[in-house]
């Protein structure tokens, strides 16, 4: 038994040696059979030869910004038409109309009242020593005439008493328009009284007592001055001086 496993084992180590033997052979075998590798071809010499040189920091230059055309000069672009929207559909009814308000009337202005006097002064005035000529004129006169001069002396005294800055001196009831006298009645349209050398309106209404020639009303309305240009057209003068010439 000790002789056959001997000669088993010599078997196995020759077995291997001669396997690889074999394995040698057949790799030299691959390489020879396998083509040579060409060396690579050199590249074709053109005789030039670049450098690169680097560029100093102060030649560096940089670029000038570009500047945006001006507005004048810039070409208007022709205007693309743009769509126009879709009128939107009003989902309200359209509102009631609203009335046309009325002309606005300016209120006109209404004429001067007259002045009712509220006391009566020419029997004061008449009883006063200074008015002794005053009475002795009126004596001399009846009718008509004497209920105008009576107002007239009336109408001096209420000026005198509503206007203190004037200073009535004369007065002439037909100056601008005709009197008008009947009866106890007197109206006077046209008026014009003297104060301090300068005429004014003045339109008044007297009504006398028949029985005893006195005075029991009277009311008056004071107008504008009198441009002096008129005063020799309506006989009137600065002082009784100058009517006397």
């Amino acid at each position: 038994m000790e002789l056959a496993a001997g000669k088993w084992d010599d078997g196995i180590q020759r077995g291997a040696a001669a396997s690889f033997a074999l394995h040698a052979i057949a790799i030299l075998l691959l390489l020879l059979l396998l083509p040579k590798a060409e060396p690579p071809l050199p590249l074709p010499d053109d005789g030039l030869s670049v450098e690169i040189v680097p560029q100093a920091v102060e030649s560096l230059k940089m670029p000038e910004p570009v500047k945006a055309p001006l507005p004048e000069e810039a070409k208007p672009e022709a205007a693309k038409p743009e769509a126009q929207p879709a009128a939107p559909v009003a989902s309200n009814p359209p509102a009631a109309a609203m009335p046309s308000a009325a002309p606005i009337t300016l209120p006109v202005p209404k004429p001067a009242e007259f002045v009712e006097a509220r006391q009566l002064f020419s029997d004061k005035v008449l009883a006063d020593p200074r008015s002794r000529r005053a009475r002795e004129a009126l004596r001399g006169l009846a009718g008509s005439e004497r209920n105008l001069q009576l107002c007239d002396l009336e109408a001096l005294e209420q000026v005198r008493r509503a206007q203190p800055a004037m200073a009535p001196d004369a007065l002439a009831p037909y100056a601008m328009a005709a009197e008008k006298v009947s009866g106890n009645r007197v109206e006077v349209k046209g008026g014009a009284f003297r104060s301090k050398r300068k005429w004014y309106n003045i339109q008044f209404k007297c009504e006398l007592d028949a029985g005893s020639g006195k005075i029991v009303s009277f009311a008056f309305l004071v107008g504008d001055a009198i441009p002096q240009g008129e005063w020799q057209e309506h006989n009137l003068v600065a002082d009784d001086g100058a009517a006397d010439q």
